[in-house]
């Protein structure tokens, strides 16, 4: 009987547990999905062991991208940072191939971040996110992938997104014109930044869900998946979006965010320059920001976003939006 075309399949985990004790040479593992969202990820668990297995979606991450992040989490890991590295099999190959319903997908076993996320964070942890953040930045600065990755431009943040929104808003005109009219007055001052802004591979997501503490108060950055290159700022712009976050919650003050911010910066600056322009240029690069995610979850509607998309989400992100863009600068030291 002919297979149904598929998209998006959801892999086995006793399948996979099987097939990655005997590629890895792995004993008495468990597998469980965890997340089934931009990609599939996996802890694979025994008593002394534990890893993550990503198993990526072809509609999101081709091969060549994939080949870009693990070559780029080889160099960090290489060059000291503090980086969830990948894991090669017993015959030294990276990446994994898996003949899914939808077509060739492959997978990447990478090591466990010990500890946990730390949403409200001391000052000494705070002083270590700034300094292993400019380690990392030191490092992909200075050097080229041999494999591609996407650019962080404004046509790739802003402009195509838009493009891409357009037919949603229909209903929400409103909403679509003030962000149009907010994604130009941006554009014009994206033009005025400084060429000095320093410019590299950035994670494009350095929020607190993506890197853990242990015990003993060391870091481990991971989910790097949206890795390109572009401003360094972007980086700086995601970690500050937490502290906007967390007060436009009600879960700290003003002054605690811009304290928290001003910490993590100090430390940034002992390891890398980062300059006064770059920090106030935070409020558009945040823009760039949600806008390049908005309209990655509408294009990926069909695949994971379908349990929140919607016109209330819309309306919802786009005051967000707003009011990013009205008080989101008061945070900042």
């Amino acid at each position: 009987m002919e297979i149904f075309p598929t998209q998006y399949s959801t892999l086995s985990s006793k399948a996979l547990n099987i097939k990655l004790q005997d590629i890895y040479g792995l004993t008495d593992t468990t597998c469980r999905l965890l997340i089934r969202n931009v990609s599939d990820t996996y802890v694979i668990e025994s008593t002394s062991e534990k890893y993550i297995f990503k198993i990526y979606r072809d509609a999101h991450r081709k091969l060549e991208e994939i080949k870009g992040e693990v070559e780029l989490l080889k160099i960090l890991f290489e060059k000291g940072a503090k980086v969830s590295s990948p894991i090669p099999d017993k015959g030294g190959e990276v990446l994994q191939v898996f003949n899914a319903a939808e077509g060739t997908r492959y997978g990447v076993l990478f090591s466990w971040a010990q500890g946990g996320v730390v949403y409200a964070m001391n000052d000494r942890q705070l002083e270590t996110v700034g300094r292993e953040m400019a380690m990392i930045h030191n490092i992909t600065s200075s050097l080229e992938l041999s494999h591609n990755r996407q650019q962080y431009s404004i046509e790739t943040v802003i402009v195509n997104p838009l493009k891409m929104l357009e037919p949603a808003f229909v209903g929400l005109e409103d909403d679509y014109a003030y962000i149009k009219q907010t994604a130009a007055e941006v554009i014009d001052r994206y033009k005025q930044f400084d060429r000095s802004f320093s410019y590299g591979y950035c994670h494009f997501d350095f929020m607190p869900k993506n890197f853990h503490f242990n015990d003993t108060g060391d870091i481990t950055f991971f989910d790097f998946d949206f890795v390109g290159k572009g401003l360094l700022a972007y980086d700086i712009t995601s970690f500050f979006i937490h502290y906007f976050l967390e007060f436009t919650s009600g879960k700290i003050s003003q002054q605690e965010a811009r304290d928290a911010f001003g910490v993590f910066v100090d430390s940034y600056r002992k390891v890398r320059p980062l300059s006064n322009e770059e920090i106030a240029a935070i409020p558009y690069l945040g823009f760039g920001f949600w806008v390049f995610y908005f309209g990655f979850q509408y294009e990926n509607y069909d695949d994971w976003s379908n349990l929140f998309w919607g016109p209330k989400f819309m309306k919802d992100r786009v005051a967000l939006i707003k009011k990013w863009m009205d008080t989101g600068h008061v945070l900042l030291p």
